[in-house]
Parts: structure tokens; C-alpha cells; sequence
């Protein structure tokens, strides 16, 4: 309609997109826009402002149906057939939580009507932003997390319905894309949808593995510390399983992520460790050449190399120091900090004599020396100088540097 030569009357067009509204709605402060435009400025782009007057909405912003510029506007398409102006139809009422919540309820009274329900609540969630919110604050989060809680709860021959049920429940659950105050909801259930993600990553199919690590990202990102701190094992255990198996490229940029946010906190690293965390990201780093998977590698072994039990398992590794190493000044400079801030531990609080004869032979030791020469940043410079200040008295006539980089040795 925009490439017509015909006048269209201004406030017909929605002043966000300036095209003609198809589903004029009214925002709580007198402004209308294009149902369309403004959900997206709101959901999807996460604003909370009225584009016009850039006043605060409320996180549940009602959008009022505009009904007397919709008639207007389809009466203008009338007047204009002649110009092939086709009549816009009267759009289909939005659903509303009064909707949802009676069919929560309804799903309540039999298995079948839960199916029902979940099918109905994934038609909903696909068609646009809003419904999703509408979903969210209407009860559907804990509809659905008592699902895939009670999964774990019925009886071995029940299993294999339940677990149908809840597959479908953690899908539609990570597509509604949840909010905080969404998340915080999940989590508030004391703890026990962290149990059953641990116990779907474990055993479940790849699909709802990958949705239920995606979603505990998610989830523990906006945690009480409390929480993070009294984590089980097993959740550890479930995370270097996701990473070793490989489930899928986002699966396992979440697993990473979840290990950089867990292990600062409490005994994490040493659970991470336990649950053989080091040799995997080692793997992974020995094939991965992807500069966000090999930043994110790095900084976790930067958090578990804090603690001896990391160490040690990063120095029982054939490949662990000489890999490390070699990804220096060849990632980026963030990467090049957490590798140097890795042996910077290792030197400091592990270097037995063997470790040191090591780390010359494998190259580390000339490779810090480059970084001297040729890293941009001064941090990593100190770093690496304090490296080789640790032990430059075994490292300094050493035949393995190169002479070329011996003007770098801080003496």
C-alpha cells in the first residue's frame, strides 16, 4: 500500500512502521500502533517504553483493540477498491489469560485433555510474542515444569507416557523464551526443575537434552548465590556429559557458559574437576577452532586451574599445557589472557621440577617470550614476565628458547 499515489489519511499508518494498521491497538498511554509493530518493539526487542511519548509501560502491558479506527480504516478500503486497495479483515481476538487459565484447569482432569492442552499451548506460543507472555503470566510455567517434574516421579510403567508428556512440556517451555521474572518462577519450585533438567540431560533424548541444558543456563544465570553454591555432582556430572557428547553446537556453548558462570562459586570448580570436566574441555580445545568455543574453553580451565585438583588434572593430560600454550597470540587477545593466566597458576603453585623441564621443552616458555615481544596488551605482558621471573633460573640458558626471543627473558 505504501507505493500508492492515493492520499492515505496519517493516523492510519502506525508510527513505528508508518504503514497502514491491520490490527490498530491502543497502549496505556493513548497511543495506537500496529498490533504487529508494536509487540515486536515490546517482546521482541525488549523495550518497555511507548515509542512515542518514551513513557514506561507495565511488564504486562495490556493492548487494547483500537475497534472505531479499524472500522474506519476498512470503510477507507472500501472507498478505494477502485485504486486495488483490498479491505482489510477484521482481525481475530488476541487470546487472554482467562482463556488460558481455564484450560490449565480443564487439562487437570484426565491425560488426555493434558495432551490437549499442551498442543493447544504450543499453537499458542508460535503465533507471535505476545501469546508467549500471555502464557507466562497466566500460569503455564508451572503447569509445565510440574510436568517434566512429575516425570520423574510416576512409576516405571508409566514412564514412557510421561515422558512423551514431558518432552513436549520442555519444548514448549524453552520456545516461550522466558522472561526473568518467568525464570524465577521455574526456579522457585525449590529447586526441583534443576533436578529434573539434571536427571533429562542424563537420560533423556538428544532434543530434550539440549532444551533442558539451554534451559538451566537460563535458570541459574538469575539464581540466588545460595543456590549456586549448594549445586549437587550430578548437575556437573550432566554438564561435561553434554560437552563430551557433543549434543549440538548451541547445547554445548551452554554447557560452557553454565561451567564459567557455576565455577567461581563455592566448591563448583572442585565439582567440575570431579566430574572429569578438565580432560574434556582439553579435547575439545585439541579440535576446536572456533574463536568464541576456544574463549569460553579457556576461561574455564582459567576458573579450575585455581584450585589444585585442576592442576593437577590439566598436568596429567599428555596434551594440557603444550594445547594451552599453543593457543596463545593464535585466538584473540581475550584468549591469549586466560591461556598465560593458566600457567601462570600452574607455575606458581604446581611446578615441580619435571613440570618446569617440561614447560621449556613443549614450547611454553618461548611462547612467552613472543608474547612479550608481540602482545598489544600490557596485563598479558606482566603476566607472562611474571611467569618467566618464577623460574629463570632454570629456564634462562636453556638451549630449547630460541635466541632470538632471549632479549625478551626478564633477568
Amino acid at each position: 500500500m505504501e507505493d500508492l499515489e492515493i492520499d492515505v489519511p496519517p493516523f492510519f499508518l502506525c508510527p513505528i512502521s508508518l504503514q497502514i494498521m491491520t490490527d490498530p491497538v491502543t497502549v496505556s498511554t493513548g497511543i495506537t500502533y500496529d498490533r504487529e509493530s508494536i509487540e515486536k518493539w515490546l517482546f521482541s526487542g525488549k523495550n518497555n517504553t511507548c515509542p512515542v511519548t518514551k513513557q514506561v509501560l507495565s511488564s504486562d502491558c495490556d493492548l487494547t483493540p483500537n475497534l472505531t479506527l479499524m472500522r474506519l480504516i476498512q470503510y477507507w478500503c472500501t472507498l478505494n477498491a477502485s485504486h486495488g486497495i483490498e479491505r482489510i479483515p477484521t482481525p481475530k481476538p488476541p487470546i487472554n489469560k482467562a482463556q488460558i487459565v481455564k484450560l490449565l484447569k480443564d487439562a487437570a482432569k484426565s491425560p488426555i485433555n493434558q495432551i490437549k492442552c499442551l498442543r493447544k499451548l504450543r499453537s499458542m506460543a508460535n503465533l507471535n510474542d505476545a501469546n508467549k507472555r500471555c502464557l507466562e503470566s497466566a500460569g503455564a510455567v508451572d503447569f509445565l515444569a510440574a510436568i517434566i517434574n512429575n516425570q520423574f516421579e510416576v512409576s516405571s510403567s508409566d514412564s514412557s507416557s510421561d515422558s512423551s508428556a514431558s518432552d513436549e512440556a520442555l519444548s514448549i517451555l524453552y520456545g516461550l523464551q522466558l522472561s526473568e521474572s518467568g525464570l524465577k518462577i521455574l526456579i522457585g519450585r525449590n529447586g526441583e526443575i534443576i533436578q529434573s533438567f539434571t536427571r533429562i540431560i542424563q537420560i533423556g533424548n538428544y532434543e530434550s537434552r539440549a532444551y533442558a541444558i539451554m534451559l538451566l543456563k537460563s535458570v541459574l544465570e538469575i539464581a540466588d548465590p545460595v543456590k549456586l553454591i549448594n549445586l549437587q555432582p550430578d548437575l556437573f556430572v550432566a554438564i561435561v556429559k553434554t560437552l563430551s557428547d557433543q549434543i549440538s553446537h548451541q547445547a554445548s556453548k551452554s554447557a560452557l557458559k553454565l561451567l564459567i558462570n557455576l565455577c567461581p562459586w563455592g566448591r563448583n570448580r572442585i565439582r567440575a574437576v570431579e566430574a572429569n570436566a578438565v580432560s574434556v574441555l582439553i579435547d575439545i580445545l585439541l579440535e576446536s577452532k572456533e574463536k568464541r568455543v576456544c574463549e569460553m574453553v579457556l576461561t574455564v580451565l582459567d576458573l579450575v586451574c585455581q584450585c589444585a585438583e585442576g592442576r593437577a588434572e590439566l598436568l596429567k593430560h599428555g596434551a594440557g599445557l603444550a594445547i594451552v600454550s599453543k593457543k596463545i597470540l593464535r585466538v584473540s587477545q581475550l584468549g591469549s589472557e586466560k591461556a598465560v593466566r593458566i600457567i601462570f597458576s600452574v607455575s606458581r603453585f604446581s611446578a615441580t621440577a619435571s613440570v618446569v623441564q617440561e614447560m621449556v621443552q613443549i614450547g611454553v616458555v618461548a611462547k612467552l617470550c613472543l608474547v612479550i615481544q608481540l602482545e598489544s596488551s600490557s596485563r598479558i605482558k606482566d603476566k607472562a614476565r611474571e611467569v618467566l621471573k618464577l623460574h629463570a633460573k632454570a629456564w634462562v640458558n636453556s638451549p630449547c628458547i630460541p635466541t632470538n626471543l632471549l632479549s625478551s627473558f626478564p633477568i
